[in-house]
């Protein structure tokens, strides 16, 4: 059975998606990815769907990714996985690209090649440097939750510190090895696409068509 995802943009200002993420259309628990602003939109979706939220995952600690996260886990009591070389930020309220924010200390640090299960779902933990130097993906039954690597038709940003052109294409070259064309991927903004439409039509990936 496909895992049931459900989109809200918590942060208009950069319209920034948070999903609910469950095992099944039903299922009464949510993984929480990336809940980056004021959170009320993302429990009046939860009571929508009648359901509690399970933990929270972060891609990455940009502004527009972990704004609610204090807020989401302070209400719930749920606990939060954060890439271990970006969690200093979160620690500190002061994530990239932003302002200031509640700050939170993560129950867990993850990285590449480890496991997390939330919501009874197991997620596959990959590196994905290339927008952020310890950025990481989640991967669940041929979905991929990939923050700010590889949007519909573009690419994340890679001149903040720590972004790196060679390191991102990389990245999207990694999750193509990995998972194949057929994933569906769930960027921090914008709509879902599949890896292998992307590798056929997003202008920034023309260096891995010509390889």
């Amino acid at each position: 059975m496909p895992l049931s995802v459900d989109r809200v943009v918590l942060s208009p200002q950069y319209a920034s998606n948070c999903y609910l993420v469950r095992a099944s259309k039903g299922a009464s628990e949510a993984a929480v990815i990336d809940p980056g602003g004021e959170p009320a939109p993302l429990f009046a979706e939860l009571e929508r769907l009648g359901a509690s939220v399970a933990g929270i995952l972060v891609t990455h600690a940009d502004v527009d990714h972990v704004a609610g996260v204090a807020e989401v886990a302070e209400r719930t009591g749920v606990e939060a996985w954060v890439p271990a070389g970006e969690a200093d930020d979160l620690r500190a309220g002061t994530p990239r690209g932003g302002h200031r924010v509640r700050p939170h200390e993560p129950e867990h640090l993850i990285g590449d090649g480890d496991s997390v299960t939330v919501a009874g779902i197991e997620f596959e933990v990959i590196g994905i440097p290339g927008h952020s130097r310890d950025h990481v993906a989640f991967a669940a039954q041929g979905a991929l939750f990939s923050g700010d690597l590889l949007f519909a038709g573009s690419v994340g940003r890679v001149d903040f510190p720590g972004g790196d052109w060679q390191a991102l294409l990389a990245s999207v070259k990694r999750l193509l090895d990995r998972y194949g064309p057929d994933a569906v991927v769930y960027s921090g903004h914008g709509d879902p696409t599949t890896l292998g439409r992307e590798l056929e039509t997003n202008p920034f990936l023309g260096e891995l068509r010509s390889a």
